[in-house]
């Protein structure tokens, strides 16, 4: 597996991965990461609140829970993906946080993704690979906060591991 061993030159690495993205884009349309991690969400909160999730308008009228939502199986085949490289490149151990204060930043720092993916509807890398090129505006200001919100929880992270 030497493939897994070295790295591969960015500007070959990127123009495979747009060269897939345009295929992906014709086989199933437009996608974002947001909906399969979304739509698992749904399905956990249905698990263990059976039919009151119905209540919930988000749930009941713009994104019902639905096991066959095929960008599921895409958020999952990433992580997959990741994990093997990981493994085949001997690149792949557990870290835990050590501190109560890093759990407390983890969690409200996906926390504050989860909102952020909601309220713009589109995740992070659908915002680098698909609006940005698109001189989409929306776009520049998501990557505008996005790189203010990663210098603010540095400066945030970075204060906690000194004090």
């Amino acid at each position: 597996m030497d493939l897994f061993k070295k790295t591969l030159n960015p500007v070959a690495a990127l123009a495979i991965i747009a060269v897939l993205d345009i295929f992906l884009f014709l086989v199933v349309g437009a996608w974002t990461v947001g909906g399969g991690e979304t739509m698992m969400t749904g399905l956990i909160a249905k698990f263990f609140m059976g039919s009151a999730i119905d209540r919930i308008p988000f749930w009941s009228v713009a994104f019902p829970p639905d096991p066959y939502y095929w960008k599921i199986y895409i958020s999952l085949g990433m992580v997959f993906g990741a994990f093997v490289g990981a493994v085949f490149s001997k690149e792949f151990c557990w870290r835990m946080p050590h501190r109560l204060t890093e759990w407390v930043m983890i969690t409200i720092g996906g926390l504050l993704m989860g909102i952020g993916i909601r309220l713009a509807f589109v995740c992070n890398v659908s915002t680098f690979f698909g609006l940005t090129p698109e001189m989409n505006l929306g776009g520049y200001l998501a990557v505008s906060g996005i790189l203010a919100g990663t210098w603010v929880g540095t400066l945030i992270y970075k204060k906690n591991l000194e004090g």
